[in-house]
């Protein structure tokens, strides 16, 4: 089983500023994912010509199920806000997806912990202090039915404000371990914004793999993560790998699920 985590950057090169389909999805062709969870996806913005880009991916993979979580609605800029569990599908939106080449058998929307009011913040480059509007964050859980048995899978983007990606986290984590999802192997995949120390506190989940992902060029820190609980397989190949799009890297961890315990 490949599993994969990327943060997408609503399909653009950081290199260009364009959003190419055809390269979106050669570049979700390459990575092969069994298991794919996805940040900063654009359903119906202009920005990326109006594409549901979670159903471009999951045509590019051939999923047999996806999953789109809306964190945020209307257009980039003044219209911009949180996105209610009940909008249409239909409306422009922002948020995660989860694709999967298995059946998917139960999943749960999140939306997290949010900060309402513009907080301030420090800019790495340029280095300045300004007033940030924090978006929604959200999550997707999802239960998945593998040949080896059920599988919990979440995607997950999370504010990068300190502390207050540890709340979300905290909540995610909660997500995952309480009542009915407790039980069984899990895996928590996508980009949260916090380096490996501090997620495996919160979480107390194992990584699977360590590599730094951002900047995508010349990466410094490993802000995405895939991480597991249980018995998920033996790790049999993790690495980082830089794509045509993004300022992030993509995350692949192959699993070897023949000798579950």
């Amino acid at each position: 089983m490949r599993l994969v985590t990327f943060n997408v950057l609503h399909g653009a090169s950081p290199d260009d500023g364009l959003v190419d389909l055809d390269r979106f999805a050669g570049a979700v062709v390459a990575l092969d994912p069994d298991v794919l969870a996805l940040q900063e996806v654009d359903r119906g913005q202009e920005r990326s010509h109006g594409a549901d880009l979670a159903a471009v991916a999951a045509e590019a993979m051939g999923a047999a199920t996806t999953r789109f979580v809306a964190a945020m609605t209307g257009d980039p800029g003044p219209t911009w806000r949180p996105a209610s569990r009940t909008l249409g599908p239909d409306a422009p939106a922002y948020g995660v997806a989860l694709l999967s080449r298995y059946p998917l058998v139960g999943w749960r929307d999140l939306h997290l912990p949010r900060i309402a009011p513009p907080v301030p913040r420090v800019r790495r480059d340029p280095r300045r202090l300004e007033l940030a509007r924090e978006e929604l964050r959200t999550a997707v859980v999802a239960r998945l039915e593998t040949p080896e048995g059920p599988l919990l899978v979440a995607s997950a983007h999370l504010s990068f404000f300190p502390g207050w990606n540890q709340l979300q986290l905290y909540a995610l984590r909660r997500a995952l371990t309480t009542g009915g999802a407790g039980r069984g192997p899990a895996v928590l995949m996508g980009d949260l914004n916090m380096t490996p120390r501090p997620v495996r506190a919160v979480t107390r989940f194992r990584p699977l793999v360590t590599a730094d992902t951002f900047p995508v060029h010349a990466p410094r820190f490993q802000i995405d993560h895939v991480l597991a609980r249980g018995d998920v397989g033996a790790v049999v190949d993790a690495r980082a790998v830089e794509l045509p799009m993004s300022d992030h890297r993509a995350l692949v961890v192959e699993l070897d699920r023949s000798r579950l315990g």
